[in-house]
């Protein structure tokens, strides 16, 4: 049964993409809790979570056997933003330090890539991890400003650019 909870040494993660229809009940449970142990809870910002944008997503999951090691969700043009976007990114606290964040964007990237083909990719990144974003290819296109009282900017990833990283090592 999926869950969210704390490991000691992840093993390598099992990458599966879902539809959220797709999903078993316990899956989901495991999706919406660790999203709002980190966006809620760990930083301290009540927002509604479930903004009814799920179902025509595509979501990126990291399991480490049967608990959510990393999660992230692709909206599809229109839904949020212009362009396809990435967002509710997120390491489970005790999966953080371990290259797993950065594998997941890598994966989400190269599997937004074949969804969206010829499409620019946008992000509202927390400012303090505008570096982490910079070295996976996107670009800053605004100033900062305030999202749920924390700071964030837009960032862009054009469909013409090079990836910093090896897409044909990286299934998605």
């Amino acid at each position: 049964m999926p869950k969210y909870c704390k490991q000691q040494a992840p093993a390598a993660c099992q990458w599966r993409w879902h539809k959220f229809d797709d999903w078993t009940a316990d899956e989901a449970y495991a999706v919406f809790a660790a999203r709002i142990q980190v966006f809620v809870v760990e930083q301290a910002c009540p927002y509604q979570d479930l903004d009814g944008l799920d179902a025509d997503a595509w979501h990126l999951c990291g399991w480490d056997r049967q608990t959510l090691a990393a999660y992230l969700r692709l909206l599809p043009a229109g839904a949020r933003y212009a362009e396809p976007s990435i967002g509710r990114v997120l390491t489970a606290d005790s999966y953080r330090g371990q290259g797993i964040g950065q594998e997941l964007m890598q994966r989400g990237i190269v599997g937004f890539r074949e969804r969206f083909p010829g499409a620019d990719l946008r992000i509202s990144a927390q400012h303090h991890l505008e570096g982490f974003y910079r070295h996976l290819g996107f670009a800053t296109v605004s100033e900062p400003y305030q999202e749920d009282g924390i700071p964030h900017v837009e960032m862009l990833l054009e469909n013409q650019r090079e990836l910093p990283f090896a897409a044909s090592g990286v299934s998605a």
